[in-house]
């Protein structure tokens, strides 16, 4: 029996990548532990509290470290436990196939490079159809943490630098889970490639900004609110991936005042810290 756990952190996104395959993502220090344990027989058990989880994305993953012959021979069983709410935004998926994608990577191809195994779980999300890019952007903030910009397309990081710690972001979940037309995203694509080169230029807070008005006004949020979150002490304020969330990144003390804008709408707020940290691997039992 062997036995591995990986942490890897969720992320928020600063340009949406659907329009041109090309993103920007922030790390967060919401968390997903995954545990991967094999013991003698065979077939695949996932532990999780939350029900809306993908298997097809889980086993997907799994698939692509483990060979045939050794899914043959192991029983293997995945525990996972998220901070994360699922179907927001906020990279979930992302955070769950690379916390897996490395604990297998650790049992079964210990060799293995950061880059085979973010590569994994983001081929199993395009194949899962969990993501319409494979989400490179959103796994590279998950695994690395900091600010990544990324070419999807080539499966390519751009640019990449560690987050100011002294921020926070500040996330609003609605209750309506509605997203709007994913579709009309390529409507600004000019808009999003431009949003694109200045956080290539490490523009973050602009770029964010205005990916927030544009994908505000096409994925069902108020562009008003991202506004508002500025004129209150947001560096930069967004819908996060394909919505519903918004982020708003903030330093501490202005805490209060996004929260207050947040507050008049319904739903939940999360704070969380920003994340530089790589994910790891904790502990390896045999």
């Amino acid at each position: 029996m062997v036995k591995a756990t990986a942490t890897v952190h969720g992320a928020v996104s600063l340009v949406n990548a659907i329009a041109n395959q090309k993103g920007a993502t922030l790390g967060i220090s919401l968390r997903v532990e995954a545990t991967v344990e094999t013991s003698p027989g065979k077939g695949i058990t996932i532990q999780s509290e939350n029900k809306s989880l993908s298997s097809r994305l889980i086993n997907k993953t799994i698939e692509k470290i483990v060979s045939k012959k050794e899914l043959d021979e192991n029983k293997i069983t995945i525990s996972l436990s998220s901070e994360i709410p699922t179907g927001y935004g906020l990279k979930s998926s992302s955070a769950i196939s690379s916390a897996i994608a490395l604990a297998c990577a650790k049992i079964f191809k210990p060799k293995w490079t950061d880059q085979q195994i973010l590569l994994a779980g983001v081929d199993a999300s395009i194949e899962s159809k969990v993501s319409i890019t494979g989400a490179y952007d959103d796994a590279c903030s998950c695994y690395y943490g900091g600010f990544n910009v990324t070419d999807n397309a080539k499966k390519r990081r751009i640019h990449f630098e560690k987050a100011p710690l002294n921020l926070i972001a500040v996330i609003f979940i609605p209750k309506n889970r509605k997203r709007g037309n994913l579709k009309k995203l390529k409507v600004l694509s000019s808009v999003f490639e431009n949003a694109w080169k200045l956080a290539e230029e490490a523009k973050y807070w602009e770029a964010m900004n205005i990916n927030g008005l544009a994908t505000a006004s096409i994925l069902n949020s108020d562009p008003k609110i991202i506004t508002e979150l500025i004129e209150k002490g947001a560096l930069g304020a967004s819908v996060s991936g394909n919505g519903p969330a918004i982020a708003a990144i903030t330093k501490k003390e202005n805490e209060s005042a996004i929260k207050k804008i947040f507050s008049t709408l319904e739903g939940n707020i999360i704070i969380s810290k920003v994340n530089n940290k790589k994910a790891e691997i904790h502990e390896v039992q045999s």
